[in-house]
């Protein structure tokens, strides 16, 4: 009997952990390398004095992804999550005004409320959502589950003409703007590009696709929280034979011979695989973890991309009960472009800015002690703005005004049990985030089309997972990324899901 093929991935985010999942079920012999106590990646998790927050993503969407990545290892989701569809799926709040809106992933019920905000937008809105669908089963077939490797893999006949209709050389701004003219209304269907790290002023209007992500699918949550995925996807790749190393940061990865041989650890130790994975930050992976000779991508290819945001966090517990919340909650700023401006164009900290609540226990009650709320709190930033404890300070305060205001929270300072700060400086020291990015390279238009690929050029058995390649930002289009590299290690070109 040979010996079984080895594998070992570098990074337990989400596509890491995918990955050793789909390597496992295959028969390799898998070992998963994390420098941090616990899995996860981005997708952590911490509790302290009776509250359980997640750290990073917190939005449950694109449940078909979830159901065939499962599928692909055997599995059925409702065996692993207890998912709740979110009724409303999230509010907003518009500064300036005493207006406030719930949205519902409900067509009629939606439809009625764009028809309030911007008489005749709701048939527009049924027309908008109808050619989202269409161009979501396009981009599902043709483009999020293909590996490309030139220019020339998206020109071919058929993805040429489906191209086209995704509209991939028109910015989302413009492109909305033809069917709705209001800007309460121009807002609500582009917010959905901050899950991205992109503007809309800046982002390929393909990404149109959102809104059917958003107002056709459904927003769910995972009782027990987000990590539950993560916990999920570890008990997966157990059963296949999958080993977890935690608090195991990787150094280097060696080479031999154009050929990745293994890695070494910090604490000096050596593994040896026939193939790598890596799922940490291909930035940090490209310019710390390869030898020069060994890179595909420059420092200097690295310093002039668009970064994602970072974030301003804020862990809140508080005492009493929030009513005025829901599970997700948004506030927009007056000056959208403005705001958006201060965060890609002119790096500062954003004057008018909008931001993000996520109340989990306004859903889970054992997220918080009883008579408690649990706040994430998350206002985007520039990557790479500098911050000094006085800054921190200074927007902390600024941050809970706009709250207590914006969505009639009282005595809010005075009601806070807990609390933690999170910025930019601890998602570089925690996951080794390039500039202290929250997400990583942004869906601009060319990083759209052309994000490093999920394959080294350099060694021949050195492959890519997460949110820096294809196909790019998410935590189900990490999984996608894990299918991808999959795909790539088991010889497989063909454009859609693999089959299950």
């Amino acid at each position: 009997m040979s010996p079984k093929s080895t594998a070992l991935v570098v990074g337990g985010g989400i596509g890491g952990l995918g990955s050793a999942a789909l390597l496992g079920k295959r028969g390799f012999e898998v070992t998963v390398l994390e420098k941090n106590a616990l899995l996860g990646g981005r997708a952590n998790y911490f509790e302290a004095d009776g509250f359980r927050f997640d750290m990073g993503p917190s939005w449950y969407l694109m449940p078909d992804v979830f159901e065939h990545f499962f599928a692909l290892l055997g599995e059925r989701v409702e065996d692993h999550l207890d998912l709740q569809r979110l009724d409303p799926s999230y509010r907003i709040a518009f500064r300036g005004t005493d207006l406030e809106v719930d949205m519902f992933s409900d067509l009629d019920r939606d439809v009625e409320t764009f028809e309030r905000l911007e008489p005749g937008s709701g048939q527009a809105l049924r027309t908008y959502l109808d050619s989202s669908a269409e161009q979501y089963a396009i981009a599902i077939d043709q483009f999020m589950y293909r590996n490309h490797d030139s220019f020339f893999d998206f020109i071919d006949r058929k993805t040429a003409v489906q191209g086209r209709q995704l509209h991939v050389f028109e910015n989302m701004h413009k492109y909305i703007s033809r069917s709705f003219s209001t800007d309460t209304v121009q807002k609500i269907l582009e917010y959905q590009l901050v899950f991205l790290g992109s503007s809309p002023y800046n982002t390929p209007a393909l990404y149109n696709i959102m809104s059917h992500i958003d107002f056709n699918m459904g927003v769910f949550f995972p009782r027990g929280g987000i990590y539950s995925i993560i916990q999920a996807l570890e008990a997966i790749g157990t059963k296949h034979g999958v080993t977890y190393r935690t608090g195991a940061p990787v150094a280097q990865i060696l080479s031999d011979g154009g050929k990745a041989t293994g890695v070494r650890l910090e604490s000096g130790e050596v593994l040896h695989a026939d193939l790598v994975i890596s799922n940490a930050d291909m930035a940090h992976t490209e310019t710390e973890l390869l030898e020069k000779q060994d890179r595909t991508y420059s420092a200097r290819y690295w310093s002039k991309k668009t970064l994602a945001p970072s974030a301003f966090i804020l862990y809140l517990g508080l005492k009493g009960r929030v009513p005025s919340l829901t599970h997700h909650n948004l506030a927009f700023g007056q000056d959208w472009k403005r705001s958006f401006g201060q965060i890609f164009d002119s790096p500062a900290w954003p004057d008018d800015p909008s931001y993000y609540v996520c109340a989990p226990s306004r859903t889970d009650e054992s997220t918080a002690p009883e008579d408690h709320e649990n706040l994430f709190v998350l206002v985007p930033v520039a990557p790479g703005l500098p911050m000094s404890d006085a800054d921190i300070a200074t927007y902390r305060r600024r941050t809970l005004d706009l709250l207590a205001a914006d969505f009639d929270v009282p005595d809010l300072e005075s009601r806070i049990v807990f609390e933690r700060t999170y910025t930019s400086r601890d998602f570089s020291a925690d996951y080794n985030a390039y500039g202290g990015s929250a997400l990583g390279l942004a869906h601009t238009m060319k990083q759209t089309a052309f994000r490093p690929n999920n394959i080294s050029k350099r060694l021949s058995n050195l492959y890519y997972v997460g949110a820096s390649t294809n196909p790019g930002i998410g935590m189900p289009i990490c999984l996608i990324s894990a299918e991808l590299a999959y795909k790539r290690i088991i010889g497989d070109t063909s454009s859609g899901p693999l089959p299950v």
